[in-house]
């Protein structure tokens, strides 16, 4: 398991005692969570959102509406992607030794698009699953409309 940063950007500074660069760390913290933020720049202007986010394999995959800001923006330019877990609040006499502990991890990259049918069909299935686990057999698929109307990205 990589214990080192793989880029001096990614690379934890303060408390780097406490950073994981493992897949199994990342992983787990990634598929505990249903929604990630977005940082972005757009329009002369910086944006972070959030949105649901999911991951498939070495993937991490977002959806959204075709034609939308922040989707035509992750096609064309980079991010970064963070996900936050709050574990607990560490309280103390002092408000100055106030901490928190979480587990976190920021991605920084570009999304790609998810285009064929079949692929669009399985990140869709992935997410259902993800979300509520046994529920792709209780639904209807997505028509071909709606995989149309929607932009998937990983």
């Amino acid at each position: 398991m990589p214990d080192t940063a793989p880029s001096p950007r990614t690379t934890i500074r303060r408390k780097p005692d406490r950073a994981h660069y493992d897949p199994p760390t990342i992983h787990a913290i990634i598929d505990a969570t249903f929604v990630c933020h977005i940082a972005f720049a757009a329009g002369g202007s910086v944006h972070c959102l959030p949105t649901a986010c999911w991951r498939d394999g070495e993937h991490l995959y977002i959806h959204g509406a075709n034609g939308s800001r922040l989707i035509d923006t992750l096609l064309a330019d980079e991010c970064a992607v963070c996900i936050t877990h709050l574990d607990g609040l560490v309280l103390a006499r002092s408000a100055f030794r106030h901490s928190m502990n979480y587990r976190s991890v920021v991605i920084h990259g570009r999304f790609a698009a998810v285009d064929t049918e079949k692929d669009k069909e399985m990140a869709m299935a992935a997410f259902l699953e993800h979300v509520s686990p046994g529920r792709t057999a209780q639904v209807r698929p997505p028509s071909p409309a709606e995989l149309a109307g929607t932009r998937i990205l990983r």
